[in-house]
């Protein structure tokens, strides 16, 4: 799956502070790996792994608000990247890739979440 659409990212301090200010609903995505998960995670953002894109892609297109904000993560900005297009080729229009991913939400913002 790869497209080459513009997409709009945030950083990890916007995060942070959509995190903390959300006043309406934010849909989380986090598309690393079920192992990648159990070594760090950010609270409140739901699991699709990517390598498991044709289990859950159709279900995602009827569970998602495509007008709500969708912010995607993963390690470090790159597969969350690409689920970004895929959902912008389907008429999603709020959509914010992470940039640096968790790994720099680590770093950055809580260190208690693992790097790896």
């Amino acid at each position: 799956m790869y497209y080459n659409l513009s997409i709009s990212e945030i950083d990890v301090q916007q995060l942070a502070l959509r995190l903390a200010q959300a006043n309406q609903p934010l849909q989380l995505i986090d598309v690393r790996e079920r192992s990648e998960a159990d070594l760090a995670k950010i609270e409140g953002f739901d699991l699709y792994p990517l390598s498991e894109f044709e289990q859950w892609s159709e279900e995602m297109l009827t569970s998602l608000q495509p007008e709500a904000e969708t912010i995607v993560l993963c390690h470090h900005g790159m597969r969350s990247a690409q689920l970004c297009q895929w959902l912008a080729i389907r008429g999603f229009s709020n959509i914010y890739n992470v940039m640096g991913g968790i790994d720099a939400y680590s770093l950055a913002i809580d260190s208690t979440v693992y790097r790896y």
